[in-house]
């Protein structure tokens, strides 16, 4: 008998500052099914008709999710987009027929309400169905589960408070989502101590613009769990843009990035980790994330990378931060 889903935890603040649902795009990444079939695969199970931009890129247009992009996850296999992949021309699609072995397909949603988000575990069925697999890495890399949360606001005090309470449960979230080498081997870094350390200070009270300096300087890499540079490529995108390594596309959303995809797996849900993530939301409407709280208590009980403390257990991650 299979094991009922957990339920999807709702965000503790549902709404922007400007009074507009909160949402959340998804992308997930799969091996084995061809970009081709897997389109046609999400038009059976959620209506729309397929378009073809390249032979590795097809979007499901007008399906009960809105736009789905399903695509070889390798920009040079698509020469009609700007970057290298112009270059190619004809080529593109046979170095994609070449890499399709090595390189993982990916799912990319239109923003949803996260509501539905539940929806995407029965489109996760139907392409394991149809022959998709994944088990959260291949040898050259972790095969993702990202969420593009909008957030709640775009103002120091909230930010700092989020990043605040990311921080301090990075440790639990890396030790509940990275259960193997291979896994922790493809994860994206951890944030730089140093950086934990004056984000965490009590006296630390940036304002935007501080904040969002201190975090590129630190960060100049979207190679983060918690990736930060498109939103603050958005809010200020003259300083940012020269500041910054590799390619970054501007957008107002909260880039979480840590999660893992396992299509190949039965009874897989995005559940787990999304609830992981309503957790952080959890924690940072706590007063403690602001800088008149006891932040000094949770810096003492902050879990280093070296595992050396323990706050509370990976798995009760959850429980903690919406208790009180």
């Amino acid at each position: 008998m299979s094991v009922p889903a957990p339920p999807f935890d709702p965000l503790p603040t549902p709404s922007t500052d400007h009074g507009r649902s909160r949402r959340v795009g998804v992308e997930i990444e799969f091996t084995r099914l061809a970009e081709r079939e897997a389109a046609r695969c999400l038009s059976a199970v959620l209506g729309g008709s397929v378009e073809e931009e390249d032979p590795h890129a097809f979007r499901l247009v007008g399906s009960r999710l809105g736009t789905i992009g399903i695509e070889l996850d390798m920009r040079h296999v698509h020469p009609k987009r700007a970057g290298p992949g112009r270059r190619l021309g004809s080529l593109a699609g046979w170095l994609g027929r070449l890499a399709r072995p090595l390189v993982p397909r990916e799912l990319i949603t239109d923003p949803l309400p996260p509501e539905r988000l539940h929806e995407l575990d029965a489109v996760t069925q139907a392409l394991r169905a149809a022959g998709a697999g994944g088990e959260g890495a291949i040898a050259t890399d972790s095969l993702g589960l990202h969420f593009n949360i909008g957030p709640a606001a775009t103002d120091a005090r909230t930010l700092l408070r989020l990043l605040r309470a990311y921080l301090l449960l990075e440790p639990a979230l890396r030790r509940a989502t990275l259960t193997g080498p291979l896994l922790r081997f493809h994860a994206p870094p951890a944030y730089p101590p140093a950086y934990v350390r004056r984000v965490l200070s009590a006296d630390y009270r940036p304002d935007l613009a501080m904040l969002c300096a201190d975090y590129v300087a630190a960060n100049p890499t979207r190679k983060r769990s918690l990736d930060l540079l498109p939103l603050f490529l958005h809010l200020f995108p003259d300083e940012v843009r020269a500041r910054i390594r590799g390619k970054v596309t501007p957008r107002a959303v909260l880039h979480y990035r840590l999660p893992l995809a396992y299509v190949g797996r039965p009874g897989w849900s995005l559940a787990a980790d999304w609830n992981r993530w309503v957790a952080v939301e959890a924690l940072a409407a706590d007063a403690l994330c602001d800088g008149r709280g006891d932040v000094s208590r949770l810096i003492e009980n902050w879990i280093d990378e070296t595992g050396r403390r323990a706050w509370f257990r990976s798995e009760s991650c959850r429980h903690e931060a919406h208790r009180g």
